[in-house]
This record gives C-alpha cells, sequence and structure tokens, in this order.
C-alpha cells in the first residue's frame, strides 16, 4: 500500500505555499481550519484528512497525485497524471467506507420530494399551457430545485467525517458537489440541521414557485413580465443560502 511521506509531503506543502506567496494563516483560512493544522503538516507531525487534499491541491496549484507524490510530474506524464488524478480523487471521494446516504435510511423526504415534483410538474405544464410571462426563468430555478432536491432529499450524506468535528472546516466536497457557506463550519451537530432546512426549502419552492407565476401572471400582467423574473431570483438566493447559514451558525 502507497505511504505518504510526511516529512516530504510537509517540505512540498511548504515550498507550494511560498511559491503562491501565502503564509500559514492565509492558506489555513480559505481551508477553513487553524494555522496550527498548517505548521503540523509543514513540519511533517501529521497529514491533512482526505476531505481537505482536493481543495489543498487546487490552492496550491498542483493535482491532488503531485500533493500526494510530493513531487511535481514532467510534461511527458501529463495524460497519465490525468488518469491518475480521476482515479486519485474518486478514492478520496469514498475514502469513508462508503457514507451512509438519504435513500439507504428510507428517509420520508424522498416521498415528499417525489410529490413534490409530481406537483411542482402540473404547475410547469399549467404556466406552459396559458403562456405566463417568466416562464424561462421559472424552468430555470426548477430545474435548479429538482437538482438540489434530488440530492438532499435523495443522495445526501447523513453523516460527515469525524475530522470535521474535530476541525473548524467551511468547505464539503462530495463528488462534483462542492459547498461553501462563508463563516459556517461544518461539523454533526449542524449537517443534521442545514440538510433539513434546504429539504423544506427545495420541497416548498418546486410546490410554490409554479403557483405563484401563474397567479402573478393572471393579476399583475405587464408589471409581473417586468419584475417577476428579479422577485424569483430573490426569493430563490435567499430561501436557500439564508436558512442554510442561520441555521448552520445556530447548531455550529
Amino acid at each position: 500500500m502507497f505511504e505518504i511521506d510526511k516529512k516530504k509531503f510537509g517540505l512540498f506543502v511548504a515550498e507550494l505555499r511560498k511559491e503562491n506567496h501565502l503564509t500559514q494563516k492565509e492558506l489555513a483560512s480559505q481551508l477553513f481550519i487553524s494555522d496550527k493544522a498548517i505548521s503540523k503538516w509543514e513540519t511533517g507531525s501529521s497529514l491533512p484528512d482526505t476531505t481537505l487534499l482536493i481543495p489543498l491541491a487546487d490552492l496550491l496549484g498542483v493535482s491532488v497525485t503531485e500533493l500526494l507524490m510530493c513531487e511535481r510530474m514532467t510534461m511527458n506524464n501529463t495524460l497519465e497524471a490525468n488518469k491518475v488524478e480521476d482515479l486519485v480523487k474518486t478514492a478520496i471521494t469514498f475514502a469513508d467506507a462508503n457514507p451512509e446516504r438519504i435513500y439507504q435510511v428510507k428517509s420520508k423526504w424522498i416521498a415528499f420530494y417525489g410529490l413534490s415534483l409530481f406537483i411542482g410538474c402540473i404547475g410547469i405544464f399549467l404556466n406552459y399551457m396559458t403562456i405566463q410571462p417568466c416562464f424561462e426563468a421559472l424552468a430555470t430555478i426548477m430545474l435548479l430545485c429538482v437538482v438540489f432536491g434530488s440530492y438532499f432529499c435523495c443522495f445526501v450524506q447523513t453523516k460527515l467525517p469525524a475530522f470535521y468535528d474535530k476541525n473548524k472546516v467551511g468547505i464539503f466536497y462530495d463528488g462534483a458537489f462542492h459547498m461553501n457557506l462563508p463563516g459556517v463550519h461544518f461539523n454533526n451537530r449542524n449537517w443534521p440541521h442545514i440538510i433539513e432546512i434546504v429539504q423544506i426549502s427545495m420541497c416548498l419552492f418546486l410546490i410554490l414557485f409554479p403557483i405563484i407565476n401563474l397567479v402573478m401572471g393572471h393579476t399583475m400582467g405587464n408589471l409581473w413580465a417586468t419584475i417577476g423574473n428579479f422577485i424569483f431570483l430573490v426569493i430563490f438566493l435567499f430561501g436557500f443560502f439564508l436558512p442554510m447559514y442561520l441555521v448552520g451558525k445556530k447548531y455550529e
């Protein structure tokens, strides 16, 4: 099994950090951890958790493969490095023994999401058939609700790795899904509340947005056609991110 040389890894991280004109404190702030953790890495006392390898590599301007090998790869190995990079990222993503996901615990939110999606599809159809204003904006936001709703109601990890409870980490990686709430540190105290508030928001949005557009389109006409797109954007952004931030800080 491949093992990382802690001393070599620390020297490589320190070298890259200096090349990017970053102090330990600056690098730590961008990873949402303490500068003491950076110091421990660079002195070879410890290694970063697997959840931090991808963002660390991105910040230092190298691939995850180069970070783990503690050396830059030559141009002749570019194609091979890209292939290895995909494999390494996949291994990192699933390093914690296949984390438990919503669908594995038969959550009630799967049914709620399915029902909300069904009602939302009917609403979209009615909006389309009656040629309501702001239909394109409505369709775009509904698509976002479908994507985020399906992830948080059906596939999200029910628990975070233990590393999140021991360190102040403000970034979450799950395959292609990345999430960062400035000022909020994710842990297993606030994570269930964050998941639930997003589930509630997405299910409500799927049901209410088509109804809002139908009602406003009939009652306000041209005025709604002018301001509707902006109203939808404001409701979505504040209804999605603000509740997450509030519960994240409350239970942090």
